[in-house]
């Protein structure tokens, strides 16, 4: 593109919003002073059309600092002579680079977006990937595909071949193109490589000889992290944990859901929600940190508002979950619970969860059961002890249980929670299936739903705004996660006769229940951005607005910008905007509107206890879906042991010896009482089992678990 200049750009920062493709290219800005001028460096833009991209649905929050990840490569079959074309794209600043490996070597010159062969070989077979670095030394890689090439493309003539009654020569006999009649003109020997050659049957073998890749048709993750508790203890880890396991996950080209602290009915909904983005042959996964308790083999997940003491009518039973997800005939069924397995001896309800037996099922427990889970102690934000050692092995392209195997093989050398705490698998899967496996999209796949997902992860559009004083100021937003929305303000043009020039952001609605002490600080840091920070561009003053599933109107706020002049003795003079962003992010789906009819709340048929809990109307034959969490919620024994443990220190009860590293606990309530004794188990459990093609042998090897779960 010959140089030109751009239209309306004679500001400090060009803004171009929204972006288009026709916008890539290099960029050089011009200052002027004068009758002198400098020119700046050149800058290259790079723009990602990730719409066609085979990542449907993403929203990928800024780009200003850390890369992202947003178009996978895919897996192609390809015939000797074709061309291969491998995509893969991210975006950060500055541009990232690119450097392909072919099973685990560099591609020489393969230092580009896009890898292309015009005319492939066999030998280019393999599996591939792309390693995209920084100059800050920050590096990802895409998923691994496999790249199959064949024999030689069938010809355009037909052709058959005749066997020979005689011997055990093949003969092939030379055709006429189709619709002609068909004449023999010569029949020759030719060897089995040559039928490949020739065509007819051979293209069926060629395919029937790759082996057949597993594919999910869709890849979708609801991560919930409860840490701010009502009638709790307060937790910090599940906020870490769920920040580093949506960005593992969005490489791995899932459509994530990150929340933080749900109420019960929030919950709910927001389990309705990703529900509705399940079908045949998608991957599903659960994320849960936060309070949690076992009963019966059955787990729960505690919302922020769970009364003190919470019974099963308060929370969210995974299993019944788990049954709504088999009813989608799902993929892969991942559950990673990241919470104490304690007993709930509150809660004395038999659980009647009848799960189909599918061989499809993954369930990692943080512990073992009738333990408790850990969040390192420490002055700053960390990750949990389970999520500390997953995030390490996560991206791995293995089969999920091999993942999480090493992942107990890992913390399992963690002296801090040696003997302590224990990862737990528990599996039905009898097929290879990965979180890397790529994605192939069905017929009829769920499109209209998977648009309303992508609204509600779309990002409000950086705006520019102009004062009738002459100030321009630059008004972004970044998302935290689906729930938190950061607003920044940034001056992009002070008029000289001002000394001085701030926009700040105000009046937010009173459903979001906005700290005015927390708005527009000068450092994220000082408004509770800790994750995001460095991906923030500086020198701008911060606002970050949680819960936003609360918000139940188009969220409207006012800019005003304060300046003074010199020649005003330094009286501040005020300009404001109404700014109306619509509903952002999750707000989009409502999660504050009392449960639906559908909602998980009807799918467990469970007597309960009494319950407080307003949701619990429908009476007593209706189930709560719970999600783990970190803590467990035995009250009347566990309270008390409730704190963060201190290097030496002794955890009360059965929580004794010293900590290698400080440690908060807790997560998991199995099947013990309040005496430490073995309680009866009326209800049968619903768990997962290895799968069997002997129906038999299957249901002894369940009855045979639930007899070793009541001993």
């Amino acid at each position: 593109m010959p140089e030109q200049q751009v239209p309306n750009s004679s500001c400090p920062d060009l803004v171009i919003s929204p972006v288009q493709q026709k916008d890539a290219g290099f960029y050089i800005c011009r200052v002027n002073c004068g009758d002198s001028f400098e020119f700046s460096q050149w800058a290259q833009v790079d723009v990602l059309n990730v719409a066609m991209s085979y990542a449907p649905g993403h929203s990928y929050q800024s780009l200003e600092g850390r890369m992202k990840l947003v178009i996978q490569p895919q897996p192609q079959r390809l015939y000797v002579g074709d061309a291969l074309q491998l995509e893969c794209g991210a975006v950060g600043r500055p541009i990232p680079r690119y450097q392909w490996h072919r099973n685990g070597a560099p591609v020489p010159n393969g230092t580009k977006r896009k890898l292309t062969v015009p005319h492939v070989m066999q030998d280019h077979g393999g599996r591939y990937r792309c390693e995209i670095s920084s100059s800050s030394s920050e590096r990802l890689w895409t998923n691994e595909v496999d790249v199959a090439v064949g024999k030689p493309r069938p010809q355009s003539a037909a052709a058959r071949a005749v066997v020979s009654a005689s011997d055990d020569r093949v003969l092939c006999s030379r055709l006429k193109a189709p619709g002609v009649a068909v004449q023999i003109s010569e029949a020759v020997e030719c060897s089995e490589v040559d039928v490949y050659a020739i065509g007819g049957a051979s293209s069926e073998l060629f395919l029937n000889s790759i082996p057949e890749k597993l594919y999910a048709t869709d890849k979708v993750a609801l991560l919930i992290g409860n840490l701010s508790y009502q009638n709790h203890p307060q937790l910090k880890a599940p906020m870490v944990d769920v920040y580093d396991l949506t960005n593992l996950l969005r490489q791995l080209n899932f459509k994530v859901v990150s929340l933080l602290d749900l109420t019960e009915s929030e919950m709910r909904n927001a389990v309705d929600e990703f529900l509705l983005l399940l079908h045949k042959g998608v991957y599903g996964l659960l994320y849960y940190a936060g309070h949690g308790y076992e009963n019966y083999g059955n787990s729960f997940m505690v919302p922020v508002d769970a009364p003190n003491p919470y019974r099963s009518a308060n929370c969210l039973c995974v299993q019944s979950i788990l049954k709504l997800m088999q009813e989608k005939e799902t993929g892969l069924n991942v559950f990673l619970l990241d919470m104490c397995r304690k007993r709930n001896i509150h809660d004395d309800s038999t659980p009647n969860v009848v799960l189909r037996v599918t061989a499809n099922i993954v369930f990692g427990y943080a512990t073992c059961q009738d333990a408790e889970a850990f969040e390192l102690s420490s002055s700053g934000f960390t990750n949990g002890v389970f999520v500390k050692f997953l995030k390490k092995r996560l991206l791995d392209d293995e089969k999920i249980t091999v993942v999480l195997d090493r992942v107990a093989e890992d913390m399992g050398q963690f002296n801090a929670t040696k003997g302590k705490q224990a990862l737990e698998i528990r599996s039905s899967l009898s097929e290879r299936r990965a979180l890397t496996d790529a994605i192939m999209p069905s017929d009829n796949v769920a499109h209209a739903h998977s648009r309303q997902w992508a609204k509600a992860h779309e990002l409000p559009e950086t705006m520019c705004l102009n004062f009738d004083c002459g100030a321009r100021i630059k008004l972004g937003f970044a998302a935290e996660f689906s729930n938190v929305l950061v607003i920044y303000t940034y001056i992009i043009k002070k008029p000289e006769e001002m000394s001085f020039c701030q926009a700040h952001v105000t009046d937010f609605s009173q459903d979001l229940d906005v700290d005015p002490k927390e708005m527009n600080r000068e450092t994220p840091e000082e408004t509770g951005i800790y994750l995001l920070s460095s991906s923030l561009p500086q020198h701008c003053l911060y606002t970050r607005l949680s819960s936003l599933q609360k918000l139940k109107e188009e969220l409207v706020f006012t800019v005003c910008l304060q300046g003074t002049f010199a020649a005003m003795a330094d009286d501040p003079v005020h300009w404001t905007k109404s700014i109306n962003i619509g509903k952002p992010l999750i707000a989009r789906l409502d999660l504050h509107r009392a449960m639906r009819r559908n909602s998980c709340l009807q799918t467990c048929l469970m007597p309960h206890s009494p319950s407080h809990s307003p949701c619990h109307s429908p009476g007593p034959d209706h189930c709560h879906l719970l999600y783990g969490s970190h803590y467990a919620q035995d009250h009347s024994r566990l309270s008390p042991q409730h704190h963060y443990l201190e290097v030496g220190d002794s955890a009360p009860g059965a929580m004794g010896g010293s900590f290698y590293e400080n440690l908060s606990q807790c997560r998991y309530d199995p099947m013990y009482d309040s005496g430490g004794g073995l309680s009866s188990s009326p209800g049968r459990l619903s768990i997962p089992i290895e799968a069997s093609d002997d129906i038999t042998e299957l249901q002894t090897v369940f009855i045979n678990s639930l007899h070793l779960q009541q001993q």
